[in-house]
């Protein structure tokens, strides 16, 4: 076998002076005008950026909830009366598209409707949660779910103290 070496030819180094020059950068503060005449949001770092929210933010739990199949509406009701029971205090509506109930205006929990499954999503560190039968999911620094497909799997006495403990962390701020 002949080993043939094969080349390409360098282009010659553009020297600094010959470079052809870009055209200057829309300043991010024209940016944002544009795009707001436009109608459009955009995003900006800092507290004044402006936030696109969802229609149906702040909406009331109950649209949602209908909106759901009988199977998914049952378990739903349920983990509502639930959140209802354990916090009183508990303010519920939509937030990111589904259920999320807050105490004193801090976030306890959650509720998501999926094809398959509902989730009770619990907001606080993963070590508030008391699941020896290791029932709840997520290993995130800021809460766990139970994923429940059918009223039947519901472990009411766990998600009665999971609710209280989610509930407490969210009174403590």
């Amino acid at each position: 076998m002949s080993s043939k070496r094969t080349t390409t030819a360098r282009k010659p180094a553009r020297s600094a002076s010959k470079a052809p020059a870009r055209p200057p950068r829309p300043s991010a503060k024209k940016s944002a005008a544009k795009a707001a005449r436009a109608g459009k949001a955009t995003k900006k770092a800092g507290p004044s950026r402006p936030v696109a929210r969802r229609a149906d933010f702040g909406a009331p739990v109950d649209g949602f909830i209908a909106k759901q199949s009988p199977e998914r509406r049952a378990l739903l009701e349920k983990l509502r009366q639930l959140v209802q029971t354990v916090a009183p205090d508990a303010e519920g509506a939509l937030k990111w598209g589904m259920p999320m109930f807050t105490v004193d205006g801090r976030m306890m929990c959650g509720l998501g409707a999926h094809k398959a499954h509902v989730n009770l999503i619990f907001a606080g560190r993963p070590e508030l949660f008391v699941d020896p039968e290791r029932r709840l999911e997520g290993e995130g620094k800021t809460g766990r779910r139970l994923v429940l497909r059918q009223l039947s799997d519901l472990p009411e006495r766990a998600v009665r103290s999971w609710l209280k403990a989610a509930a407490d962390n969210a009174r403590r701020g």
